[in-house]
């Protein structure tokens, strides 16, 4: 039985609606069911393809088409469900997406034959207590962060790891990384390169005024506490601000439900890692 696709394009890029209106096309002319979110069909032109999230999100495979922010966004669009993701790149070199655009339709047609592999990526749970606008459960493919409110100000965060008061970092900011999101924020701030296949959780502080200014990296299932001290401090994840946190909130992070992630076995992290950052061959 061949699976229902759903697409979902990079929001502004051009490139991604073409990519989207010939993925849209080849599906529908192959008897395929394909949907799109409301929105992004709207958008496209594609109404008749759209569909509210709840629908969307029991789609068998999503397809990301633009950046690793698209996938980013894709994965959050169908977190808790058992949607595979396939990412396809109509940008830069990314670390996440799988298929480059001139190989959209073989992809597609390995897609309907049932042609590929799932694995799974590592996701944190997000647990924060509060009685402001980041209260509730979130969750991340490449990273938590929380950071200073204001500029020229540092923020202060006690921390605990398992339950026992670890310290108390003053920095610009704290990132906990995945091993899929250890190439990005955490990375520019001084963190270790991890390969995705691992599972474990990476804490960065970004600019810390202390001289314990490491990264350190914990098992995924061991949880770490973080609470803002003296003045109010923001949550993001994978990039998407969740709100303010107020002094004394409770923000608890570990290894949650992972993301399922399509893999047509074409495309190698350290290959890709050579090739971003221009690594010759000696």
């Amino acid at each position: 039985m061949s699976p229902t696709i759903g697409l979902v394009p990079h929001r502004e890029k051009s490139a991604a609606h073409a990519l989207t209106r010939d993925a849209a096309s080849w599906l529908e002319e192959h008897a395929q069911t394909v949907r799109l979110p409301r929105p992004d069909a709207v958008r496209l032109e594609l109404e008749h393809l759209g569909a509210d999230d709840d629908d969307f999100a029991d789609v068998d495979i999503a397809v990301s088409i633009g950046g690793d922010g698209t996938m980013l966004h894709t994965v959050d669009l169908v977190a808790g469900s058992s949607t595979a993701v396939l990412g396809v790149n109509a940008g830069q070199l990314g670390y996440l997406t799988e298929v480059e655009p001139e190989d959209l339709l073989r992809a597609l047609e390995r897609l309907v034959a049932n042609d590929f592999t799932v694995v799974e990526r590592m996701v944190l749970a997000v647990t924060v207590e509060s009685d402001g606008p980041a209260r509730g459960k979130w969750s991340a493919l490449n990273e938590m962060v929380i950071e200073k409110a204001s500029s020229g100000q540092t923020v202060r965060l006690d921390v605990a790891i398992n339950g026992a008061s670890f310290t108390t970092y003053v920095a610009d900011g704290v990132i906990v990384a995945t091993p899929t999101g250890s190439t990005a924020y955490s990375f520019s701030a001084g963190g270790p390169i991890v390969s995705p296949q691992h599972e474990c959780m990476v804490l960065t502080p970004v600019a810390a005024h202390m001289l314990f200014d490491r990264a350190l990296v914990f098992d995924a299932h061991e949880e770490l506490c973080f609470r803002p001290l003296e003045r109010p401090a923001v949550l993001s994840t994978d990039g998407r601000e969740i709100g303010t946190l107020a002094p004394d909130d409770v923000v608890a992070v570990t290894a949650g439900a992972p993301a399922r992630i399509v893999t047509l076995g074409e495309r190698d992290f350290h290959q890709i890692l050579k090739a971003k950052f221009g690594l010759s061959d000696r």
